[in-house]
């Protein structure tokens, strides 16, 4: 019998949450740059499945380290 994993609850895995339009407006006008400019993640990305992300939709990636949390931020593709 084969387990399943289920990747979001892994220690390792840091917080994906998908903007709304107006925050994904915000940070676009906050950092004065297009959709486009931002580093991509794919729709496949089982990450990006599991906040039922779709292409053109932008994602922000918490990560925690010694100095604090860091947000990042992905558009999704195909």
């Amino acid at each position: 019998m084969v387990k399943k994993l289920d990747v979001t609850q892994h220690s390792l895995v840091p917080k994906f949450s998908k903007l709304s339009e107006e925050d994904k407006q915000a940070i676009l006008n906050f950092y004065n740059i297009s959709v486009l400019q931002l580093p991509s993640i794919l729709s496949k990305d089982p990450m990006a499945k599991s906040v039922e992300a779709k292409p053109n939709d932008v994602i922000k990636i918490e990560r925690v380290s010694k100095l604090g949390k860091a947000p990042y931020y992905r558009r999704v593709v195909e």
